[in-house]
């Protein structure tokens, strides 16, 4: 059987990555996924070791505690961590989220203070976007920052925060006074938010169907007084910067997703060739084959649309478009095979602890987070009709 790069070729450093996530989660991630699920706790040991290992920040240059790879390298471990278990693969696109826009934004003395010890994991962040008004439309937050003499005071709320019960500091992206050189309803900046701030409060830890140790809050800020080195990047530019990092998180999703249909579809046949070898086949054993060869087939063009996407962003083209067709295809194939994986396998896919029965709960967020499916479809639409199907 030919090997794994006649497949896939991958340059050195890529392989490396993806051979390390890979070791990493089926020895130190996989053993504890159930018990992660049933606790819904935040997996602090694990995340250590991802920082030991060099799986946080792949795309972060190594003089800043990243692993100096490019966006591919970024997918190929997204996808290993998450057929481990999702939860950590959300931890780890956490991360790159914000420390790409902490090595791209920041000074060299909020690198110093915030980039190092999150890529040690000695810290922890969030990304706060989402508001109760404010879901997957930006442009309606209402979270404000008014600017005083030394600094500025942030007022609002944000919902659904990963990491809020448990973050060190959360990059928050407020409504900022409009710049005469901008649009009135993106002027938006970001800031740093330490956990100890006075103002800062967190809520109850969200209760989740899926990816449960992948913990949510909703954070509060209530006169909370930064000082001006807390703004992360040029003021006004907000909007513009979280648009283009959610490029990146919208194709560690669908690297996430890639992962978690992967699972399911390793177990299915694994459950399958059981039956066999017992000569006990199911009911309509030619029904099981052909959704085994229609979740492989999904897989494929999975990993190959999230390839194309990362290729085009890793050389400077715009891929706005590529990663939200990635995204929007890998999360319906995780939901739609997930699904399928517990039906041929039956109750023994059903029953609670069961794998099956996780990943299907697992797989609906991707759906939803980092824009729904119709967030996609109409970032898709847009694009097309301003620039056409490219060639």
């Amino acid at each position: 059987m030919p090997a794994i790069e006649d497949y896939w070729p991958l340059a050195d450093r890529q392989r490396e990555l993806q051979q390390a996530a890979r070791q990493f989660a089926q020895t130190e991630i996989r053993p504890q996924a159930a018990a992660l699920d049933r606790s819904a706790r935040f997996a602090r040991d694990i995340y250590q070791g991802m920082g030991r290992q060099g799986l946080l920040g792949i795309t972060i240059p190594s003089e800043w505690g990243g692993a100096g790879a490019d966006t591919i390298a970024y997918a190929l471990v997204m996808e290993e961590l998450s057929v481990g278990y999702a939860s950590i693969a959300d931890q780890c696109g956490l991360v790159e989220l914000c420390a790409t826009l902490l090595h791209g934004l920041g000074t060299d003395y909020q690198k110093k203070r915030y980039l190092a010890p999150l890529l040690q994991a000695e810290a922890t962040c969030s990304f706060a976007l989402t508001e109760p008004d404010a879901g997957s439309d930006l442009g309606a937050l209402v979270t404000t920052a008014e600017k005083t003499a030394d600094g500025f005071v942030l007022n609002g709320s944000k919902i659904f925060i990963h990491n809020g019960p448990i973050c060190d500091f959360a990059l928050v992206l407020a409504r900022t006074p409009a710049r005469a050189d901008g649009p009135r309803r993106r002027a938006m900046s970001i800031f740093i938010v330490e956990a100890d701030t006075p103002g800062f409060s967190r809520g109850a830890r969200e209760h989740k169907m899926g990816q449960r140790a992948s913990e949510l809050a909703s954070l509060y800020f209530k006169d909370c007084r930064l000082p001006g080195d807390a703004l992360l990047g040029t003021e006004g530019d907000g909007f513009k910067h979280m648009m283009m990092v959610l490029e990146k998180g919208r194709i560690g999703i669908a690297s996430l997703s890639l992962g978690i249909s992967r699972s399911a579809l390793e177990e299915s046949l694994q459950i399958f060739a059981g039956r066999v070898a017992a000569e006990r086949p199911g009911a309509d054993t030619q029904t099981i084959q052909w959704t085994l060869a229609n979740m492989a087939t999904d897989i494929y063009a999975a990993r190959a649309m999230i390839a194309h996407a990362s290729g085009l962003k890793d050389r400077g083209i715009p891929a706005n478009m590529h990663a939200s067709m990635a995204k929007l295809f890998a999360s319906e194939s995780a939901v739609k095979h997930t699904t399928a994986a517990v039906q041929i396998v039956g109750l023994q896919g059903y029953t609670q602890g069961s794998i099956l029965e996780r990943l299907y709960r697992d797989a609906k967020v991707t759906q939803i987070y980092e824009g729904t499916s119709e967030v996609q479809r109409i970032i898709i639409s847009r694009d097309l009709q301003r620039n056409g199907l490219m060639p």
